[in-house]
């Protein structure tokens, strides 16, 4: 049995990958690690709870002493997807970023280092490259220029994983992915934003003139993409994610706004953000070619998925715009559940 060691699993992308690693392989045991911040969220989980190959404790990659209680228990591999990942929260105040995406990530992978680890997996953002103009991608080679304090910690713990690489042998992977949608993202992120919106009829904020234009890649394909780089993925190395599907975010909400059958009248435009980065787009001919890897979800269909199951889950919704998701924790989990102070 392979026994995996999952940061911030209760999060949006770490969620899903833990369905998705429990669904392709029966025989492999997950560690769940998350400190349950504002977008961790056990509810994200459901179904899971009686699953004995699922382990959740409570708790925080910052914690020396108690994660590498964990990874005494017998770890093959670490998958960090544990940050703090709003650019509009890193703009307000930049310390809690620090904290987790640098000095967390630093945490990890000495750990890793000391108790000999098979792999540990960096998950990285495509926004540590900064900004593209009309044309051209992101490629591995790309320079890193980082325009938004988010960003800047996701670099310097790019930088940390490749500076173990290169100093220690460590067997560290870095990939880094394009803008993520489908179930259970956190309703400040621009698209379950922009549908919770338009079903109650809300306006829809859009930055600037909304031409900002992401590269758009559904969390699934993001999932097997991270899979193929956990199995197969050359340790020292960066692998970009994308799904080669540049949309701006005016077609995105216009988009949805038809799907929904709503009129457009409901957008609007507000004053942008400081620093944004105009365009990002991946380049992902590297994990193509290397790991017979390729995106296999068209935005239209992805789309129309992921508005059905937000319409499908709007009490998902409203419990975590009210945190109301905590009752639920403390229902489903009780005593079950460990918190690093009691390992």
């Amino acid at each position: 049995m392979k026994r995996l060691l999952i940061t911030g699993g209760a999060g949006f992308i770490g969620s899903n990958f833990i369905r998705y690693i429990l669904a392709k392989y029966p025989g492999y045991h997950v560690i769940n690690l998350d400190k349950l911040t504002y977008a961790g969220n056990l509810e994200n989980l459901s179904g899971l709870e009686n699953d004995a190959r699922h382990e959740f404790i409570q708790g925080d990659i910052c914690d020396a002493e108690a994660v590498a209680g964990i990874l005494r228990k017998g770890i093959d591999s670490v998958i960090n997807f544990a940050a703090e990942s709003h650019v509009d929260r890193s703009i307000l105040s930049s310390s809690e970023f620090i904290r987790t995406n640098v000095v967390g990530t630093l945490n990890l992978i000495e750990l890793c280092r000391k108790n000999r680890i098979g792999r540990y997996i960096q998950i990285s953002t495509d926004e540590v490259y900064g900004s593209l103009g009309s044309s051209g991608f992101f490629t591995e080679a790309s320079p890193i220029q980082p325009n938004s304090p988010y960003a800047a910690s996701k670099a310097s713990a790019d930088m940390l994983v490749r500076s173990y690489c290169h100093t220690h042998g460590f067997p560290g992977i870095i990939t880094r992915c394009s803008n993520n949608y489908g179930p259970y993202q956190f309703p400040e992120k621009l698209i379950p934003l922009l549908i919770s919106n338009a079903i109650n009829g809300f306006p829809l904020p859009i930055y600037g003139d909304g031409l900002y234009v992401r590269d758009w890649i559904h969390v699934r394909d993001h999932c097997s993409a991270v899979d193929a780089v956990l199995h197969n993925g050359k340790p020292g190395e960066v692998y970009n994610i994308g799904a080669r599907q540049e949309l701006p975010n005016i077609q995105v909400a216009r988009t949805i706004l038809r799907l929904l059958g709503k009129d457009e009248s409901l957008l609007t435009f507000v004053e942008d953000r400081p620093g944004h980065d105009r365009r990002y787009a991946i380049d992902p001919s590297r994990i193509e070619k290397e790991l017979n890897w390729r995106a296999q979800t068209l935005f239209d269909s992805g789309i129309r998925e992921t508005i059905d199951w937000y319409r499908n889950n709007s009490n998902w919704i409203e419990h975590v715009r009210s945190g109301a998701y905590l009752t639920y924790y403390d229902r489903m989990y009780g005593q079950r559940h460990k918190t690093l102070s009691e390992m």
